[in-house]
C-alpha cells in the first residue's frame, strides 16, 4: 500500500488488496482509518477506484467507480481512494427535469453543476443528479457537455448504444443546440448594413471552430447584448473565447472577460432540436 498526502485533509491511497474476502469498505476504514460510515458516504460520492484484470488476461487491466461498500475483494485487485474532504462537503445544485425519454433524459443543468466528474468524486455532476433522482433508477452517459459556469439544456443517455447515437448526431452536426448569452458592449456596431448576424470562424487549439452569432437588442443602460448564439463544433470554452476575442465578452465570465462583473456567467444553452435516434420522431425543446 501506498500514500501520497497532497495537502491537509487531502490524501491519495493506493491499496494493493493481499488478503482474500475482505471487503472494500473494512480495507478501506482499517487502511484510512476514517469511520465505515465515511467510508462509506465517500464511495457513493465517487472517489473509489477498482483495479482488476478483465476477463482475458492479466494484461487488460481496467479502472472503475467503486461505490459498493460491501464488494468483496480479490487478491491483486487494487483500490484506489482519493479522498477530499473540500470536495466531499460540496453541495451539488440542482437540476430540472425536462423531459424523461426513458432511454435518455432532457436536463436543464444549472450554474455551478458539472457535466463530468473526476478521480475525486462525482457528486456533483449532471449525470450523477440524473441516475439518483429519476424513476425508475438507470444509469446515466454524458452526451455532451456545458461549462460548469454555463446553464441549460443537456441530454443524458442511459444505454451506451444510445449515447452513441446521440454521439454520431452531435458529429454529424444534425443536433440543433441554440444559446442565449448577454456580451459587453453594442454588438451591433459590428453589423454592417442589413446584417443581423455574424459568422466566427477562428480557430481553437488550432482546431476549426465555428459559432453563428444573432443579435437580438442592445440595453443601452447597462450596456449589454443579448445574442443567440449556434455552434457548429464544440470546442472547449468555444462562445466564450470567440465572443472575447471579437471584443464582447460574456457577462460573469471570469476566465476570458474584462473582470467589469460580478455577475454569474450569462450564457445558458435555451433549445435543442433533433431526430430522436429511438422513435425516429423530430424532437424540439426549450428552456
Amino acid at each position: 500500500m501506498s500514500e501520497t498526502e497532497v495537502q491537509l485533509n487531502k490524501k491519495e491511497y493506493h491499496i494493493l488488496v493481499e488478503i482474500e474476502g475482505m471487503t472494500a469498505v473494512n480495507l478501506l476504514a482499517e487502511i484510512t482509518m476514517l469511520s465505515k460510515q465515511k467510508v462509506k458516504q465517500a464511495m457513493q460520492k465517487g472517489c473509489v477506484w477498482l483495479e482488476k484484470s478483465g476477463e482475458y488476461g492479466e494484461n487488460k487491466q481496467y479502472t472503475q467507480r467503486l461505490r459498493r461498500a460491501k464488494k468483496v475483494l480479490a487478491v491483486d485487485e487494487t483500490l484506489h481512494f482519493y479522498y477530499d474532504e473540500k470536495v466531499l462537503k460540496t453541495e451539488p445544485a440542482e437540476a430540472k427535469l425536462i423531459s424523461d425519454q426513458g432511454d435518455y433524459s432532457i436536463w436543464h443543468k444549472p450554474s455551478g453543476m458539472l457535466s463530468q466528474g473526476s478521480k475525486w468524486g462525482d457528486h456533483c455532476t449532471i449525470y450523477r443528479w440524473s441516475e439518483k433522482h429519476l424513476k425508475p433508477e438507470r444509469p446515466a452517459f454524458i452526451v455532451h457537455r456545458l461549462d460548469r459556469a454555463a446553464s441549460g439544456l443537456i441530454i443524458i443517455a442511459h444505454k451506451k448504444q444510445i449515447a452513441a447515437a446521440f454521439g454520431k448526431l452531435f458529429q454529424n452536426h444534425e443536433i440543433d443546440k441554440r444559446y442565449r448569452v448577454s456580451v459587453e458592449g453594442d454588438f451591433s456596431s459590428i453589423l454592417e448594413g442589413d446584417e443581423t448576424s455574424k459568422t466566427i470562424e477562428s480557430k481553437i487549439n488550432n482546431k476549426p471552430a465555428v459559432s453563428h452569432v444573432m443579435f437580438v437588442r442592445y440595453d443601452e443602460k447597462s450596456d449589454e447584448s443579448i445574442l443567440e448564439v449556434k455552434i457548429e463544433t464544440g470546442r472547449k470554452h468555444q462562445i466564450r473565447k470567440h465572443l472575447s476575442e471579437s471584443g464582447f465578452p460574456v457577462v460573469g465570465d471570469r476566465l476570458y472577460g474584462s473582470g467589469k462583473s460580478l455577475e454569474d456567467l450569462k450564457l445558458e444553452a435555451v433549445s435543442l432540436g433533433f431526430v430522436c435516434p429511438v422513435s425516429g420522431l423530430e424532437k424540439k425543446y426549450k428552456s
